[in-house]
């Protein structure tokens, strides 16, 4: 709430532009769009009246998700680019007066990120607690009736080397985080201080709506 008579933030009052780097503008002629093409086009964007860019995942990903399946929250997917693209690119925006917001995605991991796989390693690994395991229903089945958000199945996927299910909204290669550890929550905190330490100047939140579930199922 602003004081009366005070600007709205900036936020409220902006126009913000999606860019979903891999369809936006490709400069290297490989048909996928990078970074340094949405600075090439950063002109464009702030002839239109934009006020800040709303950059997709260009995280390091397997793709299953077209990105939102995250395998390392501070890089590059090589596909789109580097660090240092990355950071040019925020300082040509900046210097146009475009601010940059990037998707920050924590409810969820690509199954191939190192804290998964640590994860499923074995019941006794350090990092067990950062995701939702659960052991199988009386019958065998899933821990409970939760269902995925896309298909509408089971929103359990079973580790057969371990004997346990873990939760996962969205696709199986997607575990959800357990974000009642507070280890999680620090881990994801960090993640955020990574980019706004390299001049971010906001997020948008993927499914923040789900982040808290039940711990009893």
């Amino acid at each position: 709430m602003t004081a009366a008579g005070s600007e709205a933030p900036w936020w409220q009052r902006g126009i913000i532009y999606q860019v979903y780097p891999r369809s936006f503008q490709d400069s290297d002629g490989d048909g996928v769009g990078d970074l340094p093409g949405i600075t090439s086009r950063l002109d464009h964007l702030r002839c239109l009246g934009v006020d800040a860019v709303w950059i997709s995942p260009f995280y390091p990903s397997p793709m299953e998700d077209f990105g939102y399946d995250v395998s390392d929250h501070a890089g590059v997917d090589p596909i789109f680019g580097t660090l240092e693209d990355f950071d040019r690119l925020v300082a040509e925006a900046h210097a146009r007066g475009l601010r940059v917001i990037l998707d920050f995605v924590p409810n969820h991991t690509s199954d191939r990120h190192p804290w998964f796989l640590e994860s499923r390693a074995s019941r006794d690994s350090p990092r067990r607690g950062w995701y939702v395991w659960r052991d199988p229903a009386p019958d065998g089945g899933p821990p409970n009736n939760w269902v995925e958000t896309w298909g509408g199945g089971p929103a359990w996927t079973f580790d057969e080397p371990s004997g346990q299910w873990y939760l996962r909204l969205f696709l199986p290669e997607q575990p959800d985080l357990n974000w009642t550890n507070p280890e999680v929550r620090d881990a994801m905190h960090e993640v955020a201080r990574f980019w706004l330490d390299r001049g971010v100047d906001g997020f948008r939140i993927d499914v923040v709506h789900a982040l808290g579930k039940d711990p009893d199922l």
